[in-house]
């Protein structure tokens, strides 16, 4: 009989580690309840020791998705009495709930960092598990940096925190070091030394993706024996990023009669959990992503198109529409009404506000007036920039004009008119580029004390008369990071939106108060 393989979800926890990725709580919470629309198991909602922000988040999202009915919501812990009590209170909330604890036990980890023994982690192991137990009967440990450890020293500790009550014990691939067919050995190792192995409810694997090996690292654990698989939404994550949960899914479900196993993911939910998280943290999926990339299922040359046109099977594995595209051809342009663009933005899995839409559809007729046809990739980024900004209400700093020289043998420079609260404000000065010029009059004309750390420019579609979508990232002098999301055919402009909408994001979040999202630790 076919095995469930549970789906452990740690893109708000080990995802948010991702360089340059920082959410807010509301964001957090967004992302939450499609990760429970998709139907993982287990939602690791963040790290609560990190920040009262993080604790914040993760009781929002224990009391608002942690319903008898949905995901267990799980908060990671160092083996540290006070990281437990954090991670119990902040998930007191949810009807199921899980404290993941973890320790690392290779011998590089015990020296360098923990400067701990090996008898000093076995005992911070069992108090970790004893304690966690304290607040729920769900306690899940992991061995950190497992595969570069002694395998017995390993099986020893596990053997330990299984008897002092863990239910779920998780090997760790911390840094990506793994072969596949060592991993899968190193799985089957331990359900064969730990003694006790048969009293936890899940053998789990967490991969990373430094060598590129995550998702076949995690197929060949599951092979091995494993019945939990970590992963992160688009395979985000720290350094090269976490096994991609749609990979490793949809790979179970195309191969589930040599995997002898499924899931209860709905597959139909993929491309809508892709894109959410790709928006709110501002990394772009590549377009040779597997599964979510744009090209994923497209087909350039003509032997292809011949193929797929006489049987899609011919060069498709997936139907498209199981992970969630959409079927049909609309063609969306000027003279495209309110009800096409709702009809194109549910066929792409977006469900908007009746105010959303109205924005949405305001932005997209204007866009429409300067683009002959508008394409799905036109509308993710519409959506993305008008969607997920700061409330028209709290946004502090308005654009109302801006002009540029630039071009060959001219110093380029901008003038810029902002208002606030009423007032205009007016600058010019000079860059070493438009883009350059434009962003030193704006740092000119706002309070809010930032620096920009990253800028980022893409052309969404073919043609001269492509969106461009820019993504930038400034930080303010905590450190916080804020991501702004501007389209416009043209490249200025489209620049000139994304870096107020960060602006105007710090400044939202420092006049609400809203606790400062901070990081977490590794597994």
């Amino acid at each position: 009989m076919p095995r469930r393989i549970y789906i452990f979800d740690t893109t708000l926890r080990d995802g948010e580690q991702s360089p340059g990725v920082s959410l807010m709580q509301h964001e957090k919470l967004e992302i939450a309840r499609q990760l429970a629309r998709l139907g993982v198991d287990v939602i690791e909602a963040g790290f609560p020791i990190a920040s009262p922000g993080e604790a914040e988040a993760v009781k929002l999202i224990a009391e608002q998705v942690g319903t008898a009915d949905g995901p267990v919501i799980a908060g990671l812990a160092r083996a540290v009495k006070q990281d437990i009590d954090v991670a119990g209170e902040a998930l007191k909330p949810a009807k199921k709930k899980r404290i993941h604890t973890f320790i690392a036990t290779s011998d590089i980890h015990m020296q360098y960092k923990l400067k701990m023994t090996r008898e000093q982690v076995l005992d911070a192991a069992i108090n970790a598990v004893k304690w966690a137990r304290n607040y729920t009967d769900d306690v899940e440990f992991s061995a950190e940096d497992a595969t570069r450890s002694d395998p017995e020293f390993l099986c020893q500790v596990f053997e330990a925190a299984i008897d002092a009550g863990a239910t779920t014990i998780n090997i760790p691939d911390t840094v990506g070091y793994a072969l596949p067919h060592e991993f899968g050995q190193l799985v089957r190792t331990v359900i064969e030394r730990v003694p006790n192995i048969h009293k936890v409810q899940f053998i789990s694997v967490h991969c990373h993706n430094d060598l590129g090996l995550a998702v076949a690292n995690s197929l060949a654990g599951i092979m091995a024996g494993a019945n939990q698989v970590e992963c992160t939404i688009n395979g985000i994550g720290e350094r090269a990023g976490n096994t991609s949960l749609e990979e490793v899914v949809m790979a179970i479900y195309c191969r589930h009669q040599v995997l002898d196993c499924y899931t209860n993911i709905r597959h139909d939910q993929i491309i809508r959990t892709s894109r959410l998280v790709s928006d709110l943290t501002g990394m772009p999926v590549q377009p040779n992503k597997a599964i979510v990339g744009a090209n994923a299922f497209r087909h350039e040359s003509g032997i292809h198109q011949h193929g797929v046109l006489s049987n899609p099977l011919t060069y498709e594995i997936i139907d498209p529409k199981v992970v969630g595209l959409p079927g049909s051809g609309i063609v969306l342009g000027k003279h495209s009404g309110r009800h096409a663009l709702e009809a194109k933005l549910k066929e792409l899995g977006y469900q908007l506000t009746k105010e959303q839409l109205n924005e949405v559809f305001k932005r997209f007729k204007e866009l429409a007036d300067r683009k002959k046809y508008i394409t799905d990739a036109d509308l993710e980024s519409l959506v993305a920039d008008t969607v997920h900004a700061v409330p028209a209400d709290e946004v502090v700093y308005h654009l109302d004009y801006m002009h540029v020289v630039s071009g060959k043998g001219t110093v380029p420079t901008a003038t810029v008119r902002i208002r606030k609260d009423g007032n205009e404000l007016l600058a010019s000065e000079t860059g070493v580029g438009p883009i350059d010029a434009v962003y030193r009059t704006i740092a000119k004309l706002v309070e809010e004390p930032h620096r920009l750390v990253d800028f980022q420019v893409r052309s969404v579609g073919p043609g001269t008369d492509a969106v461009a979508d820019v993504v930038v990232r400034v930080e303010d002098e905590q450190g916080n990071i804020f991501i702004g999301h501007g389209i416009s055919p043209d490249t200025i402009e489209a620049a000139t939106k994304a870096y107020l909408q960060a602006i105007n994001r710090l400044a939202y979040y420092h006049r609400r108060r809203i606790p400062a999202p901070q990081r977490g630790g590794e597994v």
